[in-house]
């Protein structure tokens, strides 16, 4: 009986995490660090790109959306590489491509260079995102997985608030190239430390899905296509992608039910804490990416902030997220983890109530205040969404699971800028004078560079009316949100630890033991 004890003291959880566990996380976080900085810089950069290359306003576009298709469209498919191929693989490969691509974009002379480099960066950022994750997950247990996510997930809100601010410092000192030469630094340190620091994992050797790589390329690209497009041109425009997305999907779908080894394994979706968390977080990032996009515009043309002081602003945000990414992952214990996907949910819809009551004559504390019960509630709920999430995915598909997290999240993101975008300006034009020029009816930055003081108080008041229709929706997407939680995520807690048969933790065991002994 004591030798059975000491086997399983020597076998507990404890006795086998990784000594270097906590350096690997921060190895992870500077992979997804880069990746976050890299975009909130470029809308910093971009009149900068336009003066000095020449760039068409379809040429910015492209510069834009040429990098969000191609990383949404490889997510699915870089995560089961991953899975296959080994998760530190292909991470350091797309911090490499990251950082080549980011050179190319730097010293770019034409826009087409630089699209081309943005293109290269996509490909990158879709190896090094999904590999982050399931190797968190493979390298932490679950007593201090939620930690380890909701640092993870901080890093993310340090990027989008100090990444505008570098940016702002770096093109007051230097040329537009700076900021995409900022990346390459970081890939650096992370490839060195991943391969210094990290063990390599993977799940159990399957045969690649070729037929189901190629449908959910298709398939995503041609959605978020769909999505980027549809609010300037409408579905009469749109309707031949969105046939693609739908034929795409379908046919992955059929594909993936009939495959031996699918690239995604569908069954998850039965999976009731699966589905839940991940119709949360849809709905979650559907209202944060159009309350970025909103605010954004409000502190800089209602308000009259700098774009340095508008990222400044967001602080109070920022500081929360981080706060209660730590209180959560605390809470996440001793609560479980519905109760406080719910909670987070629910400051989440008050801050954005808030939001909902601000003027043109606000001043900073009403939006500051309200961006801090935001920046709480996105803390306290979306690292505990994306742990019940991947709880609920067998540790040999982590890869291909972290994918899916980061390809519903991208879509609720998309889908948040397109349709709340969509609103803001349906409403901003109906609340403007009849009278009012063309230009200033369809947008506020016009109007608030006209100079016309009239025209300027007009367009302030019509944005604060289209404001608040847009937040209201993005309250009511957060409060259906709670519901789906609710009723969908009831023992998330326990999912972690049972859904994982032993066989499953015999083949990842016997897979690892196999990485080390080569």
């Amino acid at each position: 009986m004591t030798a059975n004890t000491s086997a399983a003291t020597a076998d507990s959880p404890a006795a086998q995490r990784n000594p270097k566990r906590w350096l690997i996380l921060i190895v992870l976080c500077l992979s997804s660090l880069v990746l976050v900085i890299d975009n909130m810089v470029l809308n910093v950069a971009i009149p900068e790109i336009s003066t000095d290359l020449g760039a068409t306003g379809q040429d910015i576009q492209w510069v834009i959306d040429s990098y969000i298709l191609v990383f949404a469209g490889l997510l699915l498919t870089s995560g089961s590489l991953s899975d296959r191929f080994g998760r530190r693989l292909v991470m350091v490969l797309g911090l490499i491509l990251f950082g080549a691509a980011s050179l190319l974009a730097a010293y770019a002379t034409t826009p087409e260079m630089l699209i081309a480099g943005r293109v290269i960066m996509g490909v990158g950022g879709a190896l090094i995102m999904p590999s982050t994750l399931s190797i968190l997950i493979t390298v932490f247990d679950e007593q201090e997985r939620p930690r380890a996510i909701a640092s993870w997930s901080a890093v993310a809100m340090i990027g989008m608030v100090g990444g505008p601010v570098m940016g702002g410092v770096l093109l007051n000192h230097f040329w537009w190239g700076s900021v995409f030469l900022l990346n390459v630094p970081i890939a650096v340190v992370a490839i060195v430390a991943a391969l210094a620091l990290m063990p390599e994992s993977k799940g159990p050797w399957t045969a690649p899905d070729l037929p189901g790589m190629v449908l959910s390329i298709v398939g995503t690209t041609a959605l978020v296509w769909t999505i980027i497009e549809f609010p300037g041109h409408g579905l009469a425009e749109v309707w031949p992608s969105l046939l693609v997305a739908v034929i795409g999907f379908t046919a992955f779908v059929i594909r993936e039910l009939k495959a031996e080894h699918p690239m995604v394994p569908l069954h998850l979706f039965r999976n009731r804490v699966f589905t839940g968390s991940s119709f949360s977080l849809v709905l979650v990032t559907f209202a944060n990416a159009g309350l970025l996009l909103v605010l954004t515009q409000y502190l800089q043309f209602v308000l009259d902030y700098s774009p340095i002081k508008t990222a400044v602003a967001f602080t109070p945000m920022a500081l929360t997220a981080l706060v209660f990414n730590m209180i959560g992952a605390g809470l996440v214990g001793k609560l479980g983890v519905r109760s406080v996907t719910i909670g987070g949910l629910l400051v989440l819809a008050a801050g954005t109530g808030v939001l909902c009551t601000l003027t043109a004559d606000s001043g900073f504390w009403l939006p500051a205040t309200a961006m801090a019960l935001v920046g709480a509630g996105a803390g306290l709920a979306m690292p505990a969404a994306i742990g019940a999430l991947m709880g609920a995915v067998p540790p040999e598909q982590a890869g291909v699971g972290s994918a899916l997290n980061d390809t519903i999240q991208q879509t609720g993101g998309a889908l948040g800028v397109a349709i709340l975008g969509a609103v803001l300006a349906s409403t901003y034009t109906d609340s403007m004078p009849d009278s009012a020029p063309e230009a200033a009816r369809a947008n506020i930055a016009p109007a608030v560079m006209s100079g016309n003081g009239e025209l300027i108080g007009a367009a302030r008041e019509a944005f604060t009316t289209a404001m608040s229709h847009t937040f209201a929706a993005g309250a009511a997407a957060v409060l259906t949100a709670c519901v789906v939680a609710f009723f969908l995520m009831r023992g998330a807690k326990a999912a972690g630890a049972e859904q994982v048969s032993a066989e499953v933790l015999d083949a990842s065991e016997l897979a690892d033991a196999h990485e080390y002994a080569q």
